[in-house]
Order: C-alpha cells, then sequence, then structure tokens
C-alpha cells in the first residue's frame, strides 16, 4: 500500500487553514493512500478528529507530532491510537517555551473537531524548539512505544544534517528524506529503513511524495516490522 508519514493540518502555524484533519484523511484517501500520519508541529491535538475522518475515509491512521528538538532538529514520533500521541504532545508541551503566539506573522493554531468546527485556538507558538535534546526525544518516543523518525534528514534547515552535521548512530525505525536523494540514502544507510513523506502544509502537497509498504495493519508493531523489510539487502 502507499503510505504518507508526515503530514499537517490547520494547528501548525505554517499550514494552510485549508488543512483540517478531515480534508487531508479523504484527499489522501482519493489519491490512493492506505496508511497515513498527522504530525502537527510539537502537538497532537488535531488527531482524535484525524482518526474519525481517517476511518470515514477507510484508511489507516497514525497520530503524531513533529517535534523540533533542542538543537533544531525536526522528528517524528508516530502512534497507532491518539492517547498515546495526546499523552507524548502532553510531555512536549511542558517542554515548550511560552512564546506568545504572532498569529499575523506565523498563522492560526486552531484545535478542530471531526466536522472542522474550531475548539480551541493554541496561543502558544507550536514551532518552537522544547528544551530536550534528540536523543532524549528519541528515548521517550521509544519508552511511550512509538515509531521514532528523523525527519526530512537531508534538507537545508531543520534537519539532522543541516543542525548536527550527521546521523548520530544509533536504531532507528526510518530516516526521512527528500525524494529526488532517496536513492542514495539507501545506499548510505542499508540498515536504516529509508522513506519519502509529503510534508503537506498545502491542499496540493497532499500525497505527493508517499512510499509503498507491505502491511495489512495499522498497528505500531506491523508497521515496525514492514520499516524493516525496506532495509536494502547485504
Amino acid at each position: 500500500m502507499l503510505a504518507d508519514l508526515h503530514n499537517h493540518s490547520c494547528l501548525s502555524p505554517c499550514a494552510s487553514l485549508e488543512m483540517s484533519p478531515r480534508r487531508l484523511a479523504w484527499e489522501a484517501a482519493a489519491a490512493g493512500i492506505g496508511l497515513l500520519a498527522l504530525t502537527d508541529h510539537n502537538s497532537a491535538r488535531n488527531t482524535p478528529a484525524f482518526f474519525v475522518a481517517c476511518r470515514e475515509a477507510d484508511i489507516m491512521p497514525l497520530a503524531g507530532l513533529e517535534i523540533t528538538t533542542r538543537e533544531e532538529c525536526h522528528v517524528l514520533a508516530l502512534f497507532d491510537d491518539p492517547e498515546d500521541a495526546l499523552a507524548m504532545g502532553e510531555w512536549v508541551w511542558e517542554a515548550l517555551p511560552a512564546y506568545p503566539l504572532d498569529a499575523e506573522r506565523f498563522g492560526d493554531q486552531p484545535v478542530v473537531d471531526k466536522n472542522e468546527n474550531i475548539v480551541e485556538m493554541i496561543d502558544r507558538l507550536l514551532t518552537s524548539s522544547i528544551e530536550y535534546v534528540f536523543h532524549e526525544v528519541q528515548h521517550e518516543t521509544e519508552r511511550r512505544g512509538g515509531l521514532f523518525i528523523p525527519a526530512h534528514i537531508n534538507r537545508q534547515a531543520f534537519s539532522v544534517e543541516s543542525q548536527l552535521g550527521f546521523l548520530p548512530p544509533g536504531t532507528y525505525d526510518a530516516i526521512e528524506v527528500l525524494a529526488p536523494e532517496a536513492e542514495t540514502y539507501q545506499q548510505r544507510y542499508p540498515n536504516i529503513p529509508v522513506i519519502t513523506s509529503s510534508d503537506a502544509h498545502l491542499p496540493n502537497q497532499i500525497a505527493t511524495q508517499p512510499f509503498c509498504l507491505q502491511t495489512k495493519e495499522g498497528t505500531i508493531s506491523a508497521i515496525r516490522k514492514s520499516l524493516r523489510a525496506l532495509c536494502s539487502p547485504q
């Protein structure tokens, strides 16, 4: 099936307000996506509405966050239950600086329900770096049973390569790369699953960079096993 594990909703201030969880789910389903994750910046508060929308659209959902570490590396933490993602989000929230949101500069941060009604406006800037470093976020994600995936590691900013200069040695569920260099990174890291994702912030970006994953289950354990099968043979 086609999987896309990095997408934003209207809760991310850099995303379009048109990106409701429902629209993301239905447009992804129409494009043939079978497994879809919502990963807003430092928050999982739109994942409950997203799960309802995905089930209505008949696709498998994952609840996640795109967390900004203290080094300004973006990493994905993914869970198969919104409650687990929300609990991770509370851990992130406690470590997030209380910078007030400048909506005119960054955009609004609405939490919405399954019918796209606004139920809350978040007034703390969600794109800030939290106080925990890369390996601490990895440990906490894994401790809670989630998938840990360094995001767009070959991007010029907010990536592990741009901020640290290298991918720290260790075990990862996958690494996400920008599509043009996917084959290069598969050769560079043959023992780590390499994926691409749309990182959609706008409706026209939905389902533009998925990858193929052989799984019939949307559980973390099944997805982790299927990701391992993407590694290059030795």
